[in-house]
């Protein structure tokens, strides 16, 4: 892996675990879905835009039309829909801690749906994130954590790693801007469609939500897709995924910083436990040397 992986990995990490920061702010001030339709909207536009003006196609082969659609919607209406809607009532550090177990998620849909052969350091790596979101929820719930919020943020995972394992194989071809404007567009047309049907739409307008749109729209919305795309064409999708187990720290120390959200015993060595399973299960996919 040379400096310039690692340098898209972090910031990578970075990018996507500070989204939950944001959106936390945003969904305090306006209807979550509308927001996230509005934010995919732009961002969408921007990236069609800028993929048009460097000569990329929107036509797309049959396989990159399937994966936008169901990237589209699994991640951006579902995955990210259900962790606006639900961090009304829960904190953005569990929010981002729930969603970074995605690469467990998916090693386990893997060895279950797919029967693929997993190193006996990936069953410890399965077993040591179930024990780490058991520690976590455990201690949440007996503080009076929000169940149905909590319960949005574990099906959106879930909908993430359908998201995920849908996108094997669709990046050859090309087209890479293209195809993360065209997902974002498919997010936000579902997305507006929900929240015509279930929100109202009243908004609180300040400096902080304004600064909370444009950044989550720009770095996690846009940049972050793209880094992520170009990081899994440049050293493929298992190393890449290698930089998953970054998020439940960085998710957990932005929310911290930024919104005075506190950290106790049993979340750090939560965090720690994941950080330790997602590792474990991203280095057992490595080649054997």
């Amino acid at each position: 892996m040379d400096l310039r992986a690692i340098g898209m990995g972090l910031a990578f990490a970075l990018m996507w675990s500070s989204a939950f920061t944001s959106a936390r702010i945003i969904v305090a001030d306006a209807p979550p879905l509308g927001s996230l339709a509005l934010r995919f909207l732009l961002s969408g536009l921007v990236g069609v835009f800028i993929a048009r003006l460097i000569g990329q196609s929107w036509r797309l082969t049959r396989l990159q039309w399937r994966a936008t659609f169901i990237f589209g919607l699994c991640q951006n209406a579902l995955y990210l829909g259900l962790n606006f809607v639900a961090m009304q009532t829960i904190e953005a550090s569990l929010a981002s801690i729930i969603a970074s177990t995605m690469p467990l998620m998916v090693a386990f849909a893997g060895w279950v749906v797919f029967r693929e052969r997993l190193r006996p350091v990936a069953y410890l790596g399965l077993l040591a994130g179930t024990i780490g979101v058991s520690i976590i929820m455990g201690a949440r719930l007996e503080a009076g954590v929000d169940a149905y919020g909590m319960a949005l943020c574990i099906v959106g995972a879930l909908a993430l790693t359908v998201a995920t394992l849908s996108v094997r194989g669709a990046l050859s071809g090309g087209n890479l801007l293209m195809i993360v404007g065209l997902q974002m567009l498919v997010g936000s047309a579902i997305l507006t469609v929900a929240s015509l049907l279930l929100e109202t739409h009243e908004v609180n307008w300040s400096w902080q939500l304004l600064a909370a749109f444009a950044y989550t729209t720009l770095v996690p919305g846009l940049l972050a897709t793209l880094v992520w795309f170009s990081l899994v064409n440049h050293i493929g999708a298992t190393k890449a995924a290698t930089f998953h187990f970054l998020n439940p720290f960085f998710g957990a120390a932005i929310a911290a910083v930024l919104l005075g959200e506190s950290i106790g015993p049993l979340d750090l060595a939560g965090v720690a436990i994941i950080m330790a399973g997602i590792l474990a299960v991203q280095l057992s996919k490595r080649p054997a040397t």
